[in-house]
């Protein structure tokens, strides 16, 4: 199920020019047993670099005090919306 997470979020991140550097989700099982996710994906989960200047659009801008965490969080909201006006 991770494998398939992560080869799904690869993909996606990739098209809109972004590495997925890493990230960390968390499990549990509903009550058929079924593993599930139950985790969010957003920035504060995810290493997110862009592809070309290895800028970090992550939590990490704020970790590392690199400057206004909310341009990275700004930044992947505008490519996602870009992105999804062109699936249209």
């Amino acid at each position: 199920l991770a494998r398939n997470i992560n080869d799904q979020l690869q993909v996606f991140f990739m098209k809109m020019g972004v590495r997925l550097v890493d990230f960390k989700l968390e499990f549990g099982r509903n009550a058929k047993g079924e593993i599930l996710l139950g985790d969010e994906i957003t920035p504060d989960s995810c290493r997110l670099w862009d592809i070309e200047t290895q800028k970090k659009l992550d939590k990490d801008v704020f970790r590392r005090d690199l400057g206004d965490v909310g341009e990275g969080y700004r930044e992947i909201l505008k490519r996602i919306r870009n992105h999804w006006e062109q699936e249209i």
